[in-house]
Order: structure tokens, then C-alpha cells, then sequence
């Protein structure tokens, strides 16, 4: 079987598709001029550490005509995310703080802006680039009126079928990949519509990135048939599991675990060690907030999605339990592909992306999550009960989307377990232990010898201090705290030392406008503080945000300063 890198079993993935999330014009001719949307990537670092993402997937970022998969220049970054440059500085900035790379290869097609399909329209067969593409018919004609027919992928004549058993296009591939890995250092490639790429042209992309980097990561698009007809030692390390996509939203809108577990067993029996690549939403799906029927149980499917076997993938926005449903025609993609600001997130739902970012750090601490072996230990409809281990470790995954609390008993060596999720702690009693897990909740359980503190044990919050009274009237008012000098680079993660929040204090936001802190509140599942604040500026509205990311510095075009400065107490 194919024994994919190290590096990928330690990972969580953040999928983002660029065209969508930067912004950008529908077509590249819209495009009037140069643009560096890409570098939005690097003021978003400090959210995907906290949510321990330890490698990006990038969608297509070259040039091509429209919607990113139509390339027309494999060494060019598209002109609607920005320069060359612009993406070395991205892959540098996330290199820099422990996060791989992986790119969007578009292989089995072209645009038609391509360079040598343009030389066939002029050329005719006369080109020296006839043979680059699949089914030329010079007696027919296309859709486009070309005066020619040729092989369209899935009937798409905007997406030109390549030749992949010429060798001068395969060769001229490996080149652009070549660059990729020189210039960007990638560390990874996703391979579109992998089912109908050629196996001998698979088979030398493979040993080429091999030879260039030993843990290179290779995965492949496929969404039906027998995964191992591409994931094998000499393809690709893993494809998309489409399977268990479908079983975790299924499952829980039926409320069936019976469909996922037959999933996740059926595959470990088919595939052995394929490490797939999980995932609840994409590009090409709707977003999973979309999919259920009970938006209460979307915490259920991450906690399914961190702790099965394989690498778990969270499509941008995602986090936030936004919604978007797939659509038809030319706008089919469009509300699943949205440009977002981290600042201005409409309905986000911060207690998911708590949910999220725990699961992350749980996973990344855990290596029984990483790649422990499977067990089933109870599974009904709503209920669902599995371990990891690995070496010794054991970890109990608990899962209910019942009508009300359910506890479970079981076997354990452990004589005491601890929920990593919400802190509570469980004692054996005869090596049997009973955990109840409240309705459309899960649990991370573990040995609690190996856990600091539980929820009983943690120190009482420091009382939250009163709004200093107003100072008395003056004919000198009190002058605001001096600017922070403008520091470069990336920032750091976390909350920078000395800063503090000020209740009834008045902050500016990096973008603009200006708020009043009103208080800080314990969210009541996972205790994080979180910041009520007020808006001043415009319409008037009351905002809630945790707080270690309201006192955080953010990169603002490469200027390091706080997401919120303080600049007074309320008069």
C-alpha cells in the first residue's frame, strides 16, 4: 500500500479555493489591473495556528481565462490574486510558522487561452502542437466554431483534454512542477479529475517529486470506484474520500451511525494503511452547515472528522458554520466559493470554531489520533462509541445525537478518563466507566493521569474589573494613548505580553471604526472568555468575540499592529 509522508499523519488541512476567497473578478479580462489579493493568505496565519492547521491547500492560483481550473499558464500566478512574488511571499510566510503547502494540479485539461491550443487555432494541422491534445478532428467543428473538433473533459470545451501519452506534454508538466517545488518550495499537489489522468503519467510525477523531496504528498481527485487503483505505492499517496464525506452528513441528518461506521470499516478492511483525505465540505459541494437538516449536530460531524483514520481537512468559512448551497448553470459556484472577511463574518458561530480549533490541538498532542488502530465499542442509531490506539495510548471517541443525554459504559485500563473537549473527568470503578454525554454532543476521553488540570480543579476567574469611573469634567481632555510603532513581518500567535482588555474602554479597529468594550463573558461549553463589545461607528451593534483573538496583533499589508488598539477609557 502506499505509505504517504510522516508529516501528513501529524496534519489538519485548511482548504481554501484563492479566486473565491481573495475576491476576484469572474474572468481574468475583468481584471484592469495588477492586483496582490493572494497576500490575504498571510493576515489569516494567526487563525489557522490557532486552529492548529498545519498545511494549506491551495486551489488553483495560475493563470487562466475564468473560474481557475481552465489554466493558460502553469509558472504564472493568475493576475486577479496578484505577482510570482506576492505567492513566494505567501509560501514563505506559512513555511515560516510550520505550514506546509499543497497546490491545485490542473494536468488533464487546458483552457483554451493556452498557448498551444491557440497555435492549433492558428495553425490548424499545420501546428507542431497538434499532438498535445486528445481526439483533434480537422474535419469537424466545435461548439466554439473553431473550424476543428476536439476532446472536451466531462463535454466542458472551455477545458481542452491534453494528450498525457505525448511526451513532449508530459515533459513540459514536469517542468512546471519543477518550478512549483524550486521557486515556492511546495510541499504537496492535488490532482484534479485524477480518474481521468493517464497511470504511466501518475507513475513519473510520482518518482520526479520524489526525487526532488523525499516527502513529497501526492493526492488525487477521485470520487467513485476502488481507491486503490490509485493509491498504491506507485501513484498517489491518498485520494479524496468521498465515501465517508457523504457517510458523516448522511448519517447524522438520518440519524443513523450505522452508515458511517460500515464506511470507516468497510474501508480499513478494502484499503489497509490508505491514509485518506477527509473532509465534510469542498469547492465543489455544499458547505456542510447547509447540508443538515439539524445545524446542532454539526459538532458531532467534526468530532467524527478529527478522530477517524486519515487526514481531516476544513474548507475555509467553514469554521464558522457558514452556508452555501450548490448551485446550477454558471453561477452553480458561486455561494460555496465566497470571498470572506476574518473581521466581518456574518452569523459566524465562534463556539463551532472553538469546537474546531480544540479538536485541532487534541489531534496534533494525540498520535493514537494520528494513526492508532480502530475498534468499535458500541454503536446504535444515535449513538456511537469507538477508541484509537496506538503503542499503549487509547483515546474514546463518544458521539450522541439522541433526544437527550445517553451514558455509555465501558471497559477501560484507565482508573480515571477525562474529556479533552469539556474538561470533565470520569472515575473506573472496576475498570468499567460510565460517561454521559448530553444530547448532539461528543467527547474526546482519555487517560486523565495525563491530563493537568479538570473542570473541578480550575482556578475561579478573576473577577472582571468595573468600568473606571468617568473622570471629572475638564478644560483638558485626557489625551489618548500614543500609537504603537509599526513593526514588520508576521505576527505572532496569541495574545502579545502586557496587553490587557479594559472594560469600558474604547477601541479602534485596524480597518476602521470604533467600539466600547461592555464586558467579558465565559462561553458556557468550553469556558474561553469572550469579549462583548459595542459598535459606535455607524449603525449601532453589540459583538461577540473570543477574547484572545481581540487583543491579538493582526498583518495589515505587512504592518504588524493590534486588531483592536485601546485608545481611551469611555467619557
Amino acid at each position: 500500500m502506499s505509505a504517504s509522508p510522516e508529516w501528513i499523519k501529524k496534519s489538519a488541512i485548511y482548504h481554501i479555493y484563492p479566486l473565491g476567497f481573495c475576491g476576484c473578478e469572474r474572468t481574468r479580462a475583468e481584471c484592469t489591473e495588477e492586483q496582490h489579493r493572494i497576500r490575504k493568505i498571510i493576515d489569516w496565519i494567526p487563525h489557522l495556528k490557532a486552529m492548529h492547521m498545519s498545511a494549506v491547500y491551495l486551489g488553483p492560483v495560475f493563470e487562466s481565462a475564468a473560474h481557475g481550473y481552465d489554466t493558460s499558464d502553469y509558472c504564472k500566478i493568475d493576475a486577479r490574486l496578484g505577482t510570482n512574488e506576492d505567492f513566494a511571499d505567501v509560501c514563505r510566510a506559512l513555511h515560516e510558522n510550520g505550514i506546509r503547502v499543497i497546490l491545485d494540479g490542473v494536468f488533464n485539461h487546458v483552457g483554451r487561452e493556452h498557448f498551444a491550443f491557440k497555435d492549433v487555432q492558428a495553425n490548424r494541422n499545420n501546428s507542431r502542437y497538434c499532438g498535445w491534445f486528445c481526439n483533434l478532428n480537422f474535419g469537424g467543428n466545435s461548439g466554439y466554431n473553431d473550424g476543428f473538433w476536439y476532446e472536451g473533459w466531462n463535454n466542458c470545451y472551455d477545458l481542452v483534454k491534453l494528450n498525457l501519452r505525448n511526451n513532449e506534454v508530459v515533459e513540459y508538466l514536469l517542468s512546471a512542477v519543477k518550478m512549483w517545488i524550486e521557486q515556492w518550495d511546495i510541499d504537496g499537489i492535488r490532482f484534479d479529475a485524477a480518474d481521468c489522468l493517464d497511470n504511466d503519467f501518475i507513475k513519473r510525477i510520482h518518482g520526479f517529486t520524489r526525487s526532488m523531496k523525499p516527502d513529497f504528498w501526492l493526492m488525487g481527485e477521485i470520487i467513485h470506484g476502488d481507491y486503490r487503483r490509485w493509491a498504491n505505492p506507485e501513484m498517489f499517496d491518498c485520494v479524496t474520500n468521498y465515501q465517508c464525506y457523504k457517510g458523516i452528513y448522511s448519517s447524522h441528518n438520518d440519524r443513523n451511525y450505522f452508515e458511517i461506521a460500515h464506511s470507516i470499516e468497510y474501508q480499513l478492511g478494502q484499503y489497509g494503511d490508505i491514509y485518506m483525505y477527509n473532509f465534510v465540505d469542498n469547492h465543489d459541494v455544499a458547505r456542510l452547515a447547509s447540508r443538515l437538516t439539524d445545524y446542532g449536530r454539526i459538532q458531532c460531524c467534526y468530532t467524527l472528522l478529527y478522530t477517524m483514520y486519515g487526514v481531516p481537512s476544513v474548507y475555509y468559512g467553514s469554521e464558522f458554520g457558514i452556508k452555501g448551497d450548490k448551485g446550477r448553470g454558471a453561477d452553480a459556484d458561486i455561494a460555496i466559493r465566497p470571498c470572506l472577511d476574518l473581521d466581518d463574518i456574518p452569523g459566524r458561530d465562534d463556539a463551532l470554531l472553538q469546537h474546531i480549533s480544540s479538536l485541532g490541538a487534541i489531534r496534533s498532542e494525540l498520535p493514537a489520533l494520528q494513526s492508532g488502530r480502530y475498534s468499535k465499542i458500541e454503536l446504535k442509531n444515535q449513538t456511537f462509541l469507538y477508541q484509537r490506539e496506538l503503542d499503549g495510548q487509547i483515546v474514546y471517541i463518544a458521539l450522541n445525537i439522541s433526544d437527550g443525554d445517553y451514558t455509555f459504559s465501558f471497559n477501560t485500563k484507565y482508573q480515571r478518563i477525562a474529556d479533552r473537549l469539556s474538561g470533565r473527568h470520569f472515575d473506573a470503578n472496576g475498570g468499567n466507566v460510565r460517561v454521559t454525554v448530553p444530547k448532539n454532543h461528543s467527547m474526546v476521553l482519555v487517560d486523565a493521569a495525563t491530563v493537568t488540570h479538570h473542570e473541578e480543579d480550575k482556578p475561579a476567574p478573576e473577577p472582571t474589573p468595573a468600568p473606571k469611573p468617568a473622570p471629572a469634567p475638564s478644560s483638558q481632555p485626557t489625551p489618548a494613548p500614543a500609537p504603537a510603532p509599526v513593526q514588520k513581518g508576521t505576527p505572532s500567535a496569541g495574545i502579545p505580553e502586557g496587553r490587557k482588555i479594559v472594560i469600558g474602554g474604547r477601541y479602534r479597529h485596524f480597518k476602521g471604526g470604533e467600539y466600547v468594550v461592555l464586558n467579558v463573558a465565559h462561553d458556557h461549553e468550553t469556558y474561553e472568555e469572550q469579549v462583548i463589545y459595542m459598535q459606535t461607528t455607524d449603525k449601532p451593534r453589540i459583538w461577540v468575540r473570543p477574547l484572545k483573538m481581540f487583543l491579538e496583533d493582526v498583518n495589515d499589508h505587512g504592518n504588524i499592529k493590534p486588531r483592536f488598539e485601546f485608545i481611551g477609557n469611555l467619557e
